[in-house]
């Protein structure tokens, strides 16, 4: 893992690949084609794009790196921007629209000027696979059957949903949360790490997970999942809500707490959120692209005879609008992020803010 931190993105790659022989090259091109596309990429990007791998998930004889991209200021105040896929295995469709963006993102860094500009004042730190094991197996949990969404420590506070919110009956059943003597999975410990090194005390950061398989419409989820009341951010999360929706106002996107839909133990972002919250004084709002997976069976219900049908677009040309149709929320986050001292709440607005968010999302529950 050291060995690899300080390299640049064109000496990881080949380091990576060396440590596979020919059939092992040969099943990540048919089991995880998603690490090949990326490793590609990044071997070509230009040198301001720093690649390491902070750790490994293993699958039988293979140790499949957890890549980490960084590009932008390097300054410790600067506002971060964080991106995360791959969380689920089977949902496939996260981890491409990242790289999809990744790859748009680094072919405009060779001419975009103004691009370039807005790199100086942010920065963004894309986890494109977190959970390589589980995607090589084509399942939602990671190799060792825990799903990384239960696996924090953290419990919900009133009854969860049975089995959806987390059980720990048996690995081989969905919604495993493993247990607490083992504590959280490496993946897990990998992006906790991440999150410490890079979002305390900064001014401001966003992150982005980006899951499918809920729903008839795209939706943008925020904590709390293991609570119904709302976060102490929330304020500041229907000030972004009311900005998007002033320059994008044909959007399709749902704003809604996850905790209107289902409560769950131990939630990733919840437990992050809380992290930040207690040793940081900037705002970290930590978002959650669940997209909705049911419009693509309902409009192709053969789907349902495949497993990874259930949380991916498998008709070409629906694939391809999924891929193109979140590059603009992406780039709002990144101008969000870059200008969040014009759109945050001061203390007057704060207060109004939160009354509207509560009336608007929690009034059936409060």
């Amino acid at each position: 893992m050291t060995e690899l931190r300080n390299l640049t993105p064109h000496r990881v790659i080949p380091a990576e690949q060396a440590r596979r022989d020919r059939q092992q090259r040969a099943r990540l091109r048919t089991f995880l084609p998603e690490l090949v596309d990326l490793e590609r990429l990044l071997a070509e990007a230009p040198e301001s794009v720093t690649t390491r791998v902070p750790d490994y998930a293993s699958v039988g004889d293979m140790s499949l790196p957890i890549y980490r991209v960084d590009i932008g200021s390097e300054r410790k105040d600067a506002p971060a921007v964080l991106l995360v896929g791959g969380v689920h295995g089977l949902e496939r469709i996260g981890t491409q629209v990242v790289i999809a963006w990744l790859t748009t993102l680094i072919s405009r860094m060779g001419w975009d000027q103004s691009l370039l500009r807005l790199l100086e004042d942010i920065h963004i730190t894309v986890l494109p696979i977190l959970n390589p094991g589980g995607m090589y197996l084509n399942q939602r949990s990671n190799p060792n059957g825990v799903d990384l969404m239960r696996n924090a420590p953290i419990k919900a506070q009133e009854r969860s949903t049975f089995l959806l919110g987390g059980q720990r009956m048996s690995r081989h059943l969905p919604w495993y949360t493993g247990t607490p003597e083992r504590g959280m999975e490496v993946e897990n410990l990998t992006l906790e790490s991440v999150i410490q090194e890079l979002l305390p005390d900064r001014p401001f950061s966003v992150a982005l997970d980006c899951h499918s398989g809920f729903g008839w419409q795209d939706q943008i989820w925020f904590p709390y999942a293991y609570r119904r009341r709302p976060m102490r951010g929330i304020a500041s999360v229907m000030a972004l809500k009311l900005i998007w929706e002033q320059a994008y106002p044909n959007h399709d996107y749902r704003f809604e707490p996850q905790s209107r839909h289902y409560l769950t133990h131990g939630d990733l972002w919840d437990y992050f959120y809380k992290q930040i919250n207690r040793d940081s004084s900037g705002v970290f709002l930590p978002l959650t692209l669940e997209m909705g997976s049911w419009r693509w069976i309902r409009k192709r219900p053969r789907q349902l005879f495949r497993l990874d049908g259930f949380f991916n677009p498998l008709v070409p040309h629906r694939h391809r609008r999924v891929l193109r149709s979140h590059l603009a929320w992406i780039d709002f986050l990144l101008h969000a992020a870059a200008s969040h001292r014009h759109w945050l709440p001061d203390p007057a607005a704060e207060s109004m803010l939160r009354e509207a968010a509560i009336m608007h999302w929690y009034r059936d529950t409060n």
